[in-house]
C-alpha cells in the first residue's frame, strides 16, 4: 500500500489562558502597546452587545445575536482587511463590522428590523448581514473570483459558524476558491453549538479546517480566544491571498457564552458546568492579564474605559431610537424593474391606511 497523501493542520496560539506568552509569538503582534488598542475595541464590542441585548428585552429591538466570547476573534478578523477589501458576514461578527467602519445604530437598526441598517455609510461595498447560513461563503467566493480576473490586489472574506460548514454553500465556495485559486479567506467561528445541535453531532470530521484541505486550501486552527493567534492568523492569510498564493480557511476556536440569539434559551440543552469552564477561558481574561503584567493596564483604567465606552454606546442608541421609522411603501420599493399591477395595487392601499392611522 503506498499512501496518497499526509496532511496536517496547524494550530496557533501564542497567549495561553493564563495570559503567559509563547517563546514563538510574533513580536510585533505582541506588542503590549499595540495589543491595547485592541483591548480597547473589544470592551467597545463586548458594552455594545450588553446594551444591544437589554434593548431587545424592553422591546426596542427585534431578535440579536449575541456576540459574547467571540470578541477576539471577530475584532482580529476585520483587523488586517484594507477598505477596498470586501468582508460578507452572517449576522454575528458586530466587531469586524465595526473595524470595518459601521455605525452601532446601522446594527441596531438591522436588528431593530430596518434594512436601512444594511446600507453601511462606510465600507459600502461590503455586504449586509446574512441570516441564511453559508450562502455569503458563496457570495465572497464570487466577489474573489471577479478580482483575479480582473487583476485587482482586493481580497474577500468571509465567516460562518461550525453549523454553517456542514452547509452545502460552504463547500461550493471551499471548491470554487481552490480550483480558481481565489484571493479569499474564509472563517469558521467554532463555537461549539449549530444553535442547539453540538458540533460533534453536525460533523465526523475530526477538525473543521480540514474540510478546505480537499479544497487544496491552506487550513489552519486557530485559538480564537488568543488575540494574538487571530491576528496573526489573519494578517497571513491575508497576505497569503493578496500575494497570489491562493484561499485560506481558518478555524477559530471559541465559545458562545450568550444564547444563540435572544429568541433561544441554552439551558435547555448545554450544561452548566460546560458554560462555566468556558467563561474561565473567554478572551478577556488572557489579555487582561498580559497587559496588567506589562504595567498597561488597571483596574482604574478600565472602568474608566467602560464609562467612556457606555456614552458611546447611549449616543448610539439614542441614534437608533431617534432615526425615523420609514414609511410602509419602502416595504414594496426596490422589488420591481416594473411593479405588477396587483403588487401596485397592495402598495397604493398599504399608503392609504398609514395616512389614516
Amino acid at each position: 500500500m503506498k499512501l496518497a497523501a499526509s496532511l496536517e493542520i496547524p494550530y496557533f496560539q501564542f497567549l495561553d489562558p493564563d495570559g503567559q506568552l509563547s517563546a514563538d509569538a510574533p513580536a510585533d503582534l505582541a506588542d503590549p502597546s499595540f495589543l491595547l488598542s485592541y483591548f480597547r475595541k473589544m470592551v467597545a464590542c463586548r458594552a455594545f452587545d450588553t446594551k444591544a441585548i437589554a434593548l431587545q428585552r424592553t422591546g426596542k429591538l427585534g431578535t440579536y445575536a449575541s456576540s459574547l466570547g467571540h470578541e477576539a476573534t471577530h475584532v482580529g478578523m476585520g483587523a488586517f482587511l484594507q477598505n477596498e477589501d470586501c468582508f460578507a458576514p452572517s449576522y454575528r461578527e458586530h466587531g469586524t463590522l465595526f473595524e470595518r467602519g459601521v455605525q452601532a445604530r446601522e446594527i441596531l437598526l438591522y436588528w431593530g428590523g430596518d434594512e436601512r441598517g444594511s446600507d453601511f455609510a462606510h465600507a459600502r461595498h461590503d455586504f449586509p448581514m446574512c441570516v441564511p447560513i453559508s450562502t455569503q461563503m458563496l457570495h465572497a467566493a464570487g466577489v474573489a473570483l471577479s478580482y483575479k480576473l480582473r487583476g485587482m490586489p482586493q481580497v474577500a472574506m468571509s465567516s460562518c459558524g461550525d453549523g454553517g460548514s456542514s452547509k452545502t454553500d460552504f463547500y461550493a465556495a471551499v471548491n470554487s476558491a481552490g480550483a480558481y485559486k481565489l484571493p479569499l479567506v474564509l472563517c469558521i467561528v467554532n463555537n461549539g453549538w449549530a444553535i442547539s445541535v453540538p458540533r460533534s453531532a453536525q460533523t465526523g470530521a475530526g477538525t473543521l479546517a480540514q474540510k478546505g484541505l480537499a479544497g487544496g486550501l491552506y487550513s489552519a486552527q486557530v485559538d480564537g480566544n488568543d488575540l494574538i493567534a487571530v491576528l496573526y492568523a489573519c494578517r497571513e492569510a491575508i497576505d497569503r491571498a493578496r500575494r497570489g498564493e491562493g484561499a485560506t480557511l481558518l478555524e477559530f476556536m471559541t465559545y458562545r457564552l450568550h444564547d444563540h440569539t435572544t429568541a433561544d434559551d441554552a439551558r435547555r440543552y448545554r450544561a452548566a458546568e460546560e458554560v462555566e469552564a468556558a467563561w474561565k477561558v473567554e478572551p478577556f481574561i488572557r489579555l487582561r492579564k498580559y497587559l496588567t503584567a506589562n504595567g498597561l493596564w488597571s483596574d482604574e483604567q478600565e472602568q474608566e474605559l467602560i464609562a467612556q465606552t457606555n456614552e458611546w454606546v447611549a449616543a448610539e442608541i439614542d441614534a437608533y431610537l431617534q432615526t425615523p421609522m420609514p414609511p410602509v411603501s419602502a416595504m414594496f420599493d426596490y422589488l420591481y424593474g416594473d411593479m405588477p399591477s396587483e403588487v401596485l395595487e397592495q402598495r397604493e392601499l398599504a399608503m392609504q391606511r398609514e395616512g389614516q392611522a
